[in-house]
């Protein structure tokens, strides 16, 4: 089965991404008109919860009721990154989110699906380190708190901006050692 339930949810965050960033950027939208933008604020931060729940979600439904798929492995960082994106794009069009940390992060990001997509060609799997996993949830706590305005939430932003460079380098190191056997 191509549809199951846990690309359904790579496919709703999909979904949910561009809905998010709207309500991040497109403030003077008649539809939003009237609407403050601190309810706005929640509305982007209460779909990017949802959202980052559903990536957690189809990857423990995908191996506890064994429903990977080959669409899957693909729909499900590609939904993390659409998601990501939309969320740090939007938040520095509203000024929160600092465009050199932006920068850092995406590129990073870009890279090392580059690098998967190498790795993929050659058969073999440069999968996710521990370190990677801590700087998804970092970034998500940073982006959660930067969409809530909090104050503290730049300094989470460059947390989760040391733990992306760092889970990168693991990454790259991962690569070399397996292109090189």
């Amino acid at each position: 089965m191509i549809l199951n339930l846990p690309n359904f949810l790579a496919l709703l965050r999909v979904a949910m991404a561009p809905l998010m960033y709207w309500f991040l950027v497109d403030r003077d939208s008649f539809l939003l008109d009237g609407i403050h933008t601190s309810w706005l604020d929640y509305f982007a931060a209460l779909l990017f919860v949802l959202a980052s729940s559903t990536d957690f979600f189809d990857g423990f439904i995908a191996r506890e009721w064994n429903q990977k798929t080959e669409l899957g492995a693909i729909l499900d960082p590609l939904a993390d990154k659409m998601l990501v994106l939309a969320a740090f794009l939007g938040l520095m069009v509203i000024d929160r989110a600092n465009p050199w940390a932006i920068y850092l992060i995406l590129t990073r990001e870009f890279f090392i699906t580059g690098i998967r997509v190498a790795s993929a060609s050659k058969g073999y799997s440069v999968s996710a380190s521990m370190a990677g996993k801590v700087k998804t949830v970092a970034q998500m706590f940073a982006i959660g708190f930067l969409m809530m305005n909090w104050p503290g939430a730049n300094i989470l932003l460059w947390f989760a901006v040391f733990l992306t460079l760092y889970s990168g380098f693991e990454y790259v190191s991962n690569y070399i050692t397996k292109a090189s056997s």
